[in-house]
């Protein structure tokens, strides 16, 4: 959990540095900070600067009320005023979260503006002090909340008197330690930070989803080639084998050319059979049936004595095992008995050792 928290916070510094500086990028200039500062039912504005000089004016009726307007409109002409109203124009209140919810304390906040404050989300101007540490794993901040149509007619006076864009804050009250600023008001086609922002962790995020499809689909296709190899170096390997044992004449392998010539030598040939067939049997007996299964004979016919084929098949070297695999009959129409025997035909190299 902790290397975690710390991508997070590393990226969450990042996408800040980057957003700005592309905000500063895109900014069309610099604007000046004037500080418009409420005392005592008026208001302070202070230029930019240790020797700016300072002005205090009056906002009644949504205008600006200046013994010097001209001054007042120099001073604030193309700056952002940076509004500080009074503790008393704003609601205080402390808010305890986990230490987690510090990442998104903005959602947190606003969704908790209906319970702490008489006002919405969206009709209220509201902020947060920095966090503070409340115990193990706890955070107190404290929220400041006013009505945006309490402060609209001071936006509305200060950008009447020339002020590019706005932002209040209220000034510190009881357990606070530095304004909170509570509210914005940007010039039209001004950059959105926030919005700078969403788009940088949309970006973000989407590259990181395109990486790991990306690693997905490179793992895949190695794991493919990788058993693609493996199998052409293992066919390769026996085609080597198989060269190598065809050119060596003495070598005990069973090359193809081999296993041609065992086979020729163990296998009987059909014509010896019928050859040998037809000096064993006796002029009386007929064959109607002649198979050969594999090294096994089967003949099917008509004899005078069948008996006596059975001793004249073993009596020839090329067969052994004569017997009848089925009862020999004798049909009024048959010149003799009708037989059925089977034999075990000898191997050629058999015959010849």
């Amino acid at each position: 959990m902790t290397g975690l928290a710390d991508i997070t916070a590393y990226l969450s510094r990042w996408i800040d540095s980057v957003e700005a500086a592309i905000t500063g990028m895109l900014s069309v200039r610099a604007r000046r900070n004037v500080q418009v500062i409420e005392q005592d039912g008026a208001f302070l504005l202070q230029g930019a600067g240790r020797n700016a000089p300072s002005e205090r004016v009056q906002i009644a009726d949504g205008q600006l009320v200046a013994p010097r307007p001209a001054a007042i409109e120099t001073v604030l002409r193309g700056s952002h005023a940076e509004l500080a109203l009074q503790p008393s124009r704003f609601l205080f209140r402390p808010l305890e979260l986990p230490q987690r919810a510090t990442e998104f304390l903005e959602g947190v906040v606003r969704a908790q503006i209906d319970r702490l404050t008489p006002w919405s989300a969206n009709e209220a101007a509201f902020g947060w002090s920095a966090p503070a540490q409340a115990g193990p794993d706890r955070m107190v901040v404290t929220v400041a909340a006013t009505a945006r149509t309490l402060i609209q007619p001071l936006i509305d006076a200060l950008i009447a008197a020339g002020a590019e864009s706005v932002s209040v804050s209220a000034l510190p009250a009881a357990g606070t330690a530095a304004p909170i600023r509570v509210f914005e008001h940007k010039p039209r086609g001004a950059i959105d930070a926030a919005r700078v922002r969403r788009v940088l962790v949309g970006a973000l995020i989407g590259t990181g989803l395109l990486a790991g499809v990306s690693m997905s689909a490179a793992a895949v296709v190695g794991f493919r080639l990788a058993g693609e190899q493996e199998e052409l170096t293992r066919r390769i390997a026996e085609r080597r084998m198989a060269l190598r044992a065809g050119r060596d004449g003495s070598a005990q392998v069973a090359t193809p050319l081999r296993l041609l010539e065992r086979r020729k030598h163990q296998t009987a040939s059909s014509v010896i059979v019928l050859d040998v067939l037809s000096q064993i049997l006796p002029d009386h007996t007929y064959v109607t049936e002649l198979r050969i299964e594999g090294d096994k004979l089967r003949v099917i016919g008509v004899t005078r004595d069948a008996p006596a084929l059975i001793r004249l098949i073993e009596q020839s070297p090329h067969f052994t095992r004569a017997t009848f695999f089925a009862p020999t009959t004798r049909a009024p129409s048959d010149p003799g008995e009708r037989f059925h025997i089977e034999a075990q035909i000898e191997p050629v190299n058999a015959l010849r050792s």
